[in-house]
């Protein structure tokens, strides 16, 4: 047997059976995305490495004996390392399987702590209450272990002087340091600097 992986679509071509002495090719086509499991008839590779339902190591047989013993079992044959040499089959209930699947992933999602990018507009000529009013802002976010963007924007004349403000940037920056580090340092963006600022940790 030959398979061939083109994108999603996998084709299997076997090349098995003879007639008066004529070989006839069957050609089977199956959808599916790459991180769908294979299970019982799906699977026909030569041999695997088998696991049985209890996690014992039954050793490498052929399919079709792996997917007698899943039988015998009740149970599910399923591919769940297949890139190993041989594959790696379990025998299991796949519903089951899944559903703890699904679960492990639900469970990991909730783990995950989501990130934003929150920015901070600034001009060149803030007042000092201001600019406090605007650190206190980026503070509360670092704090919620999101990243802030403060940005300096300038117009008009205020083009001509945009080296000298970027000291703006690192006041904040330095205010902020109990908390912060820099991630990106201050960069120009057309007509305005940026400065990117993450949670210490």
């Amino acid at each position: 047997m030959m398979r061939l992986s083109v994108n999603t679509f996998n084709i299997d071509v076997m090349l098995d059976v003879t007639v008066d002495s004529l070989p006839i090719h069957f050609f089977y086509w199956r959808y599916g995305t790459i991180s769908e499991l294979m299970i019982n008839e799906q699977i026909r590779d030569r041999e695997v490495r088998l696991v049985g339902p209890d996690g014992e190591q039954i050793g490498v047989v052929s399919s079709r004996e792996a997917q007698k013993i899943a039988d015998d079992a009740g149970l599910d044959l399923v591919k769940i390392a297949p890139n190993a040499k041989p594959p790696v089959c379990k025998v299991i209930d796949y519903g089951k399987y899944r559903y703890e699947l699904a679960r492990k992933e639900k469970d990991a999602k909730k783990k995950q702590k989501t990130v934003e990018l929150k920015e901070i507009r600034l001009s060149p000529n803030i007042d000092t209450n201001d600019l406090n009013t605007k650190m206190n802002a980026a503070r509360k976010f670092l704090s919620k272990g999101n990243k802030v963007k403060v940005t300096l924007r300038f117009r008009g004349r205020e083009m001509a002087h945009m080296n000298s403000s970027k000291h703006i940037l690192d006041d904040i920056a330095e205010s902020l340091s109990d908390i912060a580090v820099v991630e990106k340092a201050p960069k120009v963006e057309g007509r305005s600097i940026g400065l990117v600022l993450a949670e210490k940790r």
